[in-house]
């Protein structure tokens, strides 16, 4: 039997704080099986979150700058989570927050740096897990994927509702998987408009009306009729969803709207899907959300233990971390569009 014990650090684009997750894993038989032991979700202070949100206009200094600052603020959560839980993990897997991703130009970025990371923690640390992929031709995401084979096998598919709602899924014996469409990144966007971080439960959305003229348009974007692999990053929001919006529009109404184009986006997704479909992430806390993708939908939604709600892909980041220390693949070419499988990551001892 072996074991790992490490720590999987999760940024998400919606920017609503860090996930970290101390996981210990065991591979007995030829099968994986892990325990989420403790866990925990960090905020960003006012001035990092600033930093972080205007970054991808950053000069190539000031980035620079941040990815070091970044590095070392992830560095010391985890020196801090491990002195609160009395833990000592043999590796840190970290996913950075991601600023630049258009891998039709050959381009992801995270930023977090390793190096500072593993020398403010004194733990090895393994980082940019995305960008192999995309230098052989791959999407670079999604990565959870290969957790969801190893680790989730037993449901039908796997749905995250993060910044951006993601599904995979087992199709002729291969794992599928690609991003559906924006989720938290854009509701919370709405959301700060009217000074909320996030409107809680979808009760303002809910009040709401639906624009039609906006559905309508929202729902006829060119990304929801390509084939997978395909993914989503930051981009899309700024330049496809973004300038649909009018900002006379009453808030309310747009996050109504928003809802009603995620729940249909979703559902149409669901339709391919036999069996249950374990759903996780940040979005599983919406209950209205919940409630419109249920009516839309005819599958069963398995809503897991809240742990696995919050932190499966900190737990699936720890995961690839040990993939590549196994020298086993982490990257699924199936999933990516890669010309091959890889193991991606850069370690930091």
């Amino acid at each position: 039997m072996k074991e790992y014990f490490g720590i999987g650090v999760m940024s998400g684009t919606s920017l609503d704080g860090v996930d970290v997750a101390a996981c210990l894993f065991k591979k007995e038989s030829g099968r994986w099986n892990y325990d989420i032991i403790q866990s925990k979700t960090y905020s960003y202070s006012d001035s990092l979150y600033s930093k972080l949100l205007k970054s991808p206009s950053f000069s190539g200094l000031e980035l620079s700058m941040l990815n070091i600052e970044y590095g070392r603020f992830i560095g010391s959560l985890v020196k801090q989570f491990n002195a609160e839980y009395s833990i000592v993990p043999e590796f840190i897997a970290n996913h950075g927050y991601t600023v630049f991703h258009t891998p039709n130009q050959g381009l992801t970025f995270q930023i977090g740096s390793g190096a500072e990371i593993a020398a403010t923690t004194g733990i090895k640390t393994i980082c940019d897990f995305r960008t192999k992929d995309v230098a052989l031709g791959g999407n670079g995401a999604p990565l959870v994927p290969i957790g969801d084979e190893l680790l989730f096998c037993q449901y039908g598919a796997c749905l995250n509702l993060g910044g951006f709602s993601n599904i995979s899924y087992k199709e002729y014996g291969k794992r599928v998987a690609y991003d559906i469409c924006p989720v938290n990144i854009l509701l919370n966007y709405l959301s700060e408009k009217i000074g909320l971080k996030y409107d809680a439960n979808g009760e303002l959305g809910k009040s709401g009306k639906i624009i039609d003229s906006l559905l309508l348009d929202l729902n006829e974007l060119d990304f929801y009729k390509q084939l997978g692999p395909k993914s989503l990053g930051r981009e899309f929001l700024d330049t496809h969803v973004l300038p649909l919006i009018n900002s006379n529009m009453d808030v309310k109404n747009l996050l109504r709207t928003a809802y009603e184009h995620i729940s249909i986006i979703i559902s149409k997704t669901l339709k391919a899907i036999n069996g249950n479909v374990l759903i996780t992430g940040g979005g599983v806390h919406n209950s209205f959300l919940i409630e419109l993708i249920r009516k839309k939908s005819n599958v069963d939604l398995a809503i897991p233990d809240l742990k696995t709600i919050d932190f499966k892909e900190a737990l699936i980041f720890a995961f690839l971390g040990v993939l590549y220390l196994e020298d086993e693949p982490n990257c699924l070419a199936s999933v990516t569009g890669a010309k091959n499988d890889t193991i991606g990551g850069a370690l930091y001892k």
